[in-house]
């Protein structure tokens, strides 16, 4: 018998967690916004992966935990979102910790709070929660127009006006650099994006379950 890909609907408790979480990451952007009101740009403060993927994957986890306050199961575009700011934001983490860590001119609960403590919530809630989508490895592509969009606009704005989020992209170090960075930066989010389509692969019990019932 074949069996429903029917996936559960999160809890209410679930649900208002994510919407906590999304509402607390943007209270903190816009604190951090805030502290520099006399001098920030928009575009530059946005400007940064974090700051941006945060924003996004904040918006995925209020409107995520909105459906399952419905009792609706989330829609198929909502379930990938999902999985994108999942993979986006262990880029955030992996890239701050591992090549810039401690940098930046935020208090540095802020830069706990987005490039540990949220990346760390959305890979445990892609992890754990009941409704986790399994997702075709056809689907792959959909994490690199968002991250390509991105970088593609800060190496504009480096060879334009000099601005880069990062020092690891800036023009001055050579061409070589920016295109060894840029491989390097593709190839993590790639793997990146097959951690989660992997996890997304493994059977919850309720999986298992319903073959062995087939």
């Amino acid at each position: 018998m074949q069996r429903s890909a029917t996936i559960p609907r999160p809890g209410r408790a679930l649900s208002l967690a994510r919407i906590a979480a999304g509402v607390a990451v943007i209270v903190v952007l816009g604190y951090t916004f805030a502290l520099g009101r006399d001098g920030f740009n928009p575009f530059d403060y946005f400007g940064y992966f974090t700051n941006l993927s945060s924003l996004l994957a904040a918006g995925v986890f209020v409107t995520t935990g909105a459906y399952g306050l419905r009792g609706s199961a989330a829609p198929r575009w909502l379930a990938l979102a999902r999985a994108v700011a999942t993979t986006c934001l262990i880029i955030v983490g992996v890239v701050y910790n591992v090549l810039v860590p401690g940098t930046g001119s935020a208090p540095v609960w802020v830069r706990i709070a987005l490039h540990i403590v949220f990346p760390a919530l959305a890979l445990v809630d892609w992890l754990v929660a009941p409704d986790r989508p399994r997702l075709s490895w056809r689907e792959l592509w959909v994490v690199f127009p968002y991250p390509v969009l991105w970088l593609a606009v800060v190496l504009v704005r480096g060879a334009v006006d000099g601005w880069v989020p990062y020092g690891f992209l800036l023009p001055e170090r050579g061409a070589g650099s920016l295109v060894a960075h840029v491989v390097g930066l593709l190839i993590a989010l790639t793997a990146a994006g097959a951690l989660v389509w992997g996890i997304s692969r493994i059977p919850r019990g309720t999986d298992s379950g319903a073959r062995r019932a087939g």
